[in-house]
């Protein structure tokens, strides 16, 4: 049986924002061998992955003749053909199916990457869950809230149901519904959107090591197999380390990080940047070089090798005091939104808000977030790059790294683990998702996530952007930015050594991403 130390003290308990005064995981595995992982001044226990590891998955999946992959969206395309590369190039007899309603236009996305009726691997949802050993629930969180007892109901005594968000337990304990306890549940969650999680396992196919890391955690251990499936789970998609989390950890910090410095922390405050620059005096063209490619540019190669820190120590002493100006000032605004968030998450209002809003699409489908005049320059902008000649701007480092630090600061003050903390906040953004922005702008890297990613950035994006423009740049403005403590804070800050050791596990090679006309990275295929 897993074993989870310390346990929360009432998982039911949903409505207190805060996960664990101390979290560490630590679940039992037979196949697979832990790793007790120093991340600034605490131990974890993490797996690591490669494609050293393929032949320890037929053991972890003994018993398992059919995965049954649910749905066809962000995740699904990424997670189906990984398994099945992986199953086959370990050697096992392990049937990949998806299962799709009957008329879905998925169905023809499907065939084309080798799933067919006609081998058995494409099939109607619920034939397909009642078929499986094992049942990977990828549809969308809305559906997932609305189908969930059919689907319970509808799988084999002994079965695991595997998710990639433990968004379905935070819509279950609104509703006070039990998983069935005769079934596995167990999750794994890379870190990064789907097309990502596929791209960087195609590079790890020539490169041992490539691919995105993910989270995992045993919920229900009916069988006494779940452990290992999941770290088998989480080792077949390709993730380079797996770290330990639960379901209510993971769908926490998950739905609070994708609206802060993921997805819409970053858009709030590069919209807001490039409104100030322009303000300024700077050409369109040049505001967009040092707000938005600054950011998805050299700062996100900087922060994936030498962390955050690694960026202030790179200016010299005129530079570092425009970014403590500019940290200094955004830092506390950009906590209050971060806090906001949180909570909203953890009482379960930021779920509902997302099923409400999907039962609403039928009148009001969600709109475009980048026709207006910032995004049409950044074309022009992308066109003309030069890589080499995107500058470093200071000011614009202090924005974004207050607000990646407030996103930080909230989940440790709320208990969450340097894994996950550096994995949700950090990682993810800067190895997964800004690359998408810096191939082709802002949608293409909301879009291509889950609709419960697009709408949160959505909502929170023109938060960050109001509160940045209204506080952080008038206290420069007028004189008032500077506090000499929370530079000392971040200075001083422990995630600078937990990034450290994230950094050394870290793949060798980035993602690569296609521009305009270049689908290199994208889809699916």
């Amino acid at each position: 049986m897993a074993v989870v130390r310390p346990r929360f003290a009432a998982q039911s308990r949903r409505m207190c924002a805060r996960v664990s005064a101390v979290v560490q995981f630590d679940y039992d595995t037979k196949v697979f061998k832990k790793e007790l992982v120093q991340f600034a001044d605490t131990e974890e226990y993490i797996y690591r992955g490669g494609r050293d590891k393929f032949n320890l998955l037929p053991e972890a999946f003994k018993g398992i003749k059919q995965v049954g992959v649910i749905g066809w969206g962000s995740q699904a395309p990424a997670q189906a053909q990984n398994l099945r590369d992986s199953f086959t190039e370990a050697g096992m007899d392990v049937k990949v199916t998806i299962g799709l309603r009957p008329n879905s236009p998925s169905c023809e996305e499907a065939r084309q990457v080798g799933f067919t009726e006609e081998d058995g691997t494409l099939g109607e949802v619920f034939d397909v869950i009642s078929k499986s050993d094992m049942v990977i629930l990828l549809i969308s969180d809305a559906a997932q809230s609305r189908l969930y007892p059919r689907i319970l109901a509808a799988m084999k005594p002994g079965a695991t149901l595997g998710l990639s968000h433990g968004f379905l337990l935070g819509v279950m304990q609104n509703e006070g519904a039990e998983f069935r306890d005769d079934i596995n549940v167990i999750l794994v969650a890379p870190k990064g959107m789907g097309p990502s999680v596929r791209r960087l396992y195609e590079q790890g196919k020539s490169v041992n090591g490539a691919g995105i890391n993910a989270s995992f955690a045993v919920h229900q251990d009916a069988t006494g197999t779940a452990s290992d499936l999941a770290v088998g789970w989480a080792i077949a998609v390709g993730a380079p380390f797996a770290f330990c989390t639960t379901l209510e950890s993971e769908y926490k910090s998950d739905i609070y990080g994708e609206r802060c410095c993921i997805l819409g922390g970053v858009h709030g405050a590069v919209e807001s940047l490039f409104r100030r620059y322009t303000r300024q005096g700077m050409s369109d063209e040049e505001a967009f070089r040092e707000s938005v490619e600054c950011i998805t540019g050299p700062l996100t190669r900087i922060i994936s090798r030498d962390g955050m820190i690694g960026v202030y120590e790179q200016f010299n002493d005129a530079d570092k005091k425009i970014f403590e100006e500019a940290y200094a000032a955004s830092f506390g605004p950009a906590m209050d939104i971060c806090y906001e968030i949180y909570e909203d998450v953890a009482c379960g209002n930021e779920i509902k808000s997302v099923v409400n809003a999907v039962e609403r699409f039928d009148k009001f489908p969600m709109g475009k977030i980048d026709q207006t005049h910032m995004w049409q320059v950044g074309k022009k902008v992308r066109a003309e790059r030069v890589e080499k000649d995107i500058p470093i701007n200071p000011f614009t480092a202090g924005v974004y790294i207050a607000v990646m630090m407030a996103t930080v600061q909230t989940l440790s003050d709320k208990g969450h683990p340097y894994s996950e903390i550096c994995n949700e906040s950090i990682i993810e953004a800067v190895d997964s998702l800004n690359p998408y922005m810096h191939a082709r702008g802002v949608a293409f890297m909301v879009d291509n996530c889950s609709y419960t990613a697009r709408l949160g950035s959505r909502k929170w994006a023109p938060r960050f952007d109001y509160i940045l423009d209204q506080q952080a740049y008038v206290a420069v403005d007028n004189g008032s930015a500077k506090n000499d403590e929370v530079i000392s804070q971040f200075k001083s800050h422990s995630v600078h050594k937990a990034l450290a050791s994230c950094a050394e596990m870290r793949p060798p090679v980035d993602i690569s991403v296609g521009g305009e006309g270049d689908d290199t990275g994208v889809g699916a295929g």
